[in-house]
């Protein structure tokens, strides 16, 4: 090999890198989508938008909502699995269809695990336990006592068969006795709308979006399955506090798909955490209550979802459901 010849394959072999390393830092440079398991106006759908809006911001790019609900999650979850691991399709989603899947179904498209690269876990808390105002109830005790005085009469609704809705539910009738009839539904927003509306008489359903409802009179508040209290709602006890254990608790995540560039987590991890100290983006989500907003790594939230496969798994089969 001549000198100028190896001069030219390592001029060539510069400015390739060069190139790959532009295009990288040039990372966003087309729009974003957050693939969204669940149906719109819900929870989950709520929290993504506003993070969708606020992450738009902070890269300068466009951050576009795909909703993809059903089979609790499953189909937008695999979704999220099978897009390119390029950093344009990140998967948003909630705990449950996550960690309990993998005990509900007997083969699942996807693995939690092994393929996503966690990016960012935002908050933890749990679901309001809620009634419909026609019930004659107002604590905990007077619902056990009065759905243990009328067993299969009372029904409850969640946003799927396996949904920590239905699996917080679950867990207080099997502590308490209760026998209830449950009606899945496709998401959380038609659950809560046939709750205010009487077709069924009780639920547990997410914070962000039934506040409003609670506030208005609309619904009542019994108690919640998170660990800490709500700052907005602050005099509603927690179950645990109540004397009925639940450990299961939930949280909403950004994970991207296995083997998208390391460069690229770290960067979307860095600007959500910066988000999440944004004081306006914290006002918003302290109005849905959603305030616990610590600063999450991707091997902070890695950590959490082996975690909660053990204690969302422990608590599925201590409930018997089986899987299908």
């Amino acid at each position: 090999m001549t000198q100028t010849t190896l001069w030219t394959r390592l001029s060539l072999g510069t400015s390739l890198l060069a190139l790959g390393l532009a295009a990288q830092a040039a990372y966003p440079d087309k729009p974003i989508t957050f693939i969204v398991p669940t149906a719109a106006a819900g929870g989950t759908d709520t929290i993504a938008r506003i993070f969708a809006d606020a992450l738009g911001k902070e890269l300068k790019a466009t951050v576009i909502i795909d909703n993809k609900p059903g089979a609790n999650g499953i189909v937008g979850v695999d979704a999220g699995a099978r897009a390119a691991p390029d950093g344009y399709h990140l998967l948003f989603t909630y705990a449950a269809s996550m960690v309990a899947n993998p005990f509900l179904f007997k083969k699942l498209p996807f693995d939690p695990v092994k393929d996503f690269e966690p990016v960012v876990q935002l908050g933890q808390g749990g679901n309001l336990l809620l009634v419909n105002n026609n019930l004659p109830v107002k604590t905990v005790k007077e619902f056990v006592a009065y759905v243990k005085a009328h067993p299969n009469k009372v029904s409850y609704c969640s946003w799927g068969t396996g949904s920590g809705g239905h699996l917080a539910m679950e867990n207080l009738m099997k502590q308490t006795g209760m026998k209830m009839t449950h009606v899945p539904y496709k998401g959380s927003a038609p659950c809560v709308q046939d709750l205010v509306g009487g077709q069924v008489q009780a639920a547990f359903a997410d914070t962000s979006s039934t506040l409003p409802m609670i506030k208005a009179g609309r619904l009542r508040v019994l108690a919640h399955s998170g660990d800490k209290r709500y700052p907005q709602i602050p005099d509603v006890q927690s179950l645990n506090e109540l004397g009925y254990p639940f450990k299961a608790y939930a949280w909403y995540g950004l994970l991207a798909p296995a083997k998208t560039p390391r460069p690229i987590v770290d960067q979307l991890n860095q600007a959500m955490n910066k988000v999440m100290a944004d004081p306006e983006v914290r006002k918003r989500l302290y109005e849905l209550n959603l305030a616990d907003l610590p600063p999450s790594s991707p091997a902070q939230f890695a950590a959490t979802i082996q975690q909660d496969l053990k204690t969302w798994g422990d608590l599925v089969t201590s409930l018997d459901i089986p899987k299908q």
